[in-house]
């Protein structure tokens, strides 16, 4: 995996976990172009090749930002071409992201508007600062979500709040984002990655081809009707029946330890 990226910072903290910066402090994390590129260069190489990651963590460098969103300093001025042409590719960063494999945390440690909130949308799952503030602001700027904002938040907060959210672009707060659904934790400022990567480190110690099934078949079951969803729960499930993981599960559990799941 490369690690010689402009924009943001990989950092693999233990052997399964990858903690991953965004880092701009100095415009609020926010997305230019070039993080655009990154991004998409990441999840690309994580969709091919895992390299023994079994889950992501994401958060901004600096205090007050998760990320602004879309670098508006960069995109002024810009023609409809070149805008239409950033935008493209940051359609491609989101398309690598979701389809993803490993499981991908966010640990929202500060402002996430705009496009820095689709992108935490588009998470597995969000901790979040007891200080962070969320915002789709794209309607006050004369645009609307353009990162699966408005197909994902309407899941996460119920279809009525999204639209409130969405047609208002106001902030709202990290306890506001719980009480609606769209964080699964408030944390203090100062414990948010350690709470976040206690998790991360639980969900690396499962079964690694359980975990990615696991997401696939949540990511396909909640696009279709049930009948469908169900079938291809059954054939995420019967691909791990043959593994040696599942071997180890039940032979690791009567035996009272805890298991050594290999991926395999």
């Amino acid at each position: 995996m490369r690690t010689d990226f402009e924009t943001i910072t990989p950092e693999r903290v233990d052997e399964h976990v990858l903690l991953l910066w965004f880092d701009r402090p100095h415009r609020a994390n926010a997305m230019n172009t070039q993080m655009g590129l990154d991004l998409r260069a990441l999840f690309q190489d994580l969709y091919v090749d895992q390299e023994g990651l079994r889950c992501v963590v994401v958060t901004g460098r600096g205090e007050k930002a998760f990320s602004a969103g879309g670098d508006l300093k960069d995109r002024d001025g810009m023609t409809d071409a070149q805008w239409q042409h950033q935008h493209a590719i940051y359609e491609q960063m989101v398309r690598h992201m979701r389809d993803c494999p490993i499981p991908i945390i966010g640990a929202v440690n500060g402002a996430a508007y705009g496009g820095g909130c689709e992108f935490a949308l588009s998470c597995d799952f969000l901790y979040a600062a007891r200080t962070a503030r969320f915002a789709l602001t794209e309607i006050t700027l004369g645009i609307m979500p353009g990162a699966c904002g408005t197909i994902n938040l309407p899941h996460a907060v119920g279809e009525r709040r999204a639209r409130e959210i969405i047609y208002t672009g106001a902030p709202f707060s990290a306890e506001d984002a719980l009480a609606w659904g769209l964080v699964n934790r408030v944390c203090e400022p100062d414990q948010l990655l350690d709470e976040t990567l206690a998790t991360a480190r639980r969900i690396a110690q499962n079964a690694p081809i359980s975990v990615r099934q696991a997401k696939k078949s949540m990511a396909v079951s909640t696009q279709v009707d049930r009948a469908t969803g169900y079938m291809f729960e059954l054939e995420a499930y019967n691909r791990m029946v043959p593994t040696e993981d599942r071997l180890e599960g039940v032979r690791a559990f009567n035996e009272k330890r805890r298991p050594e799941f290999k991926g395999r």
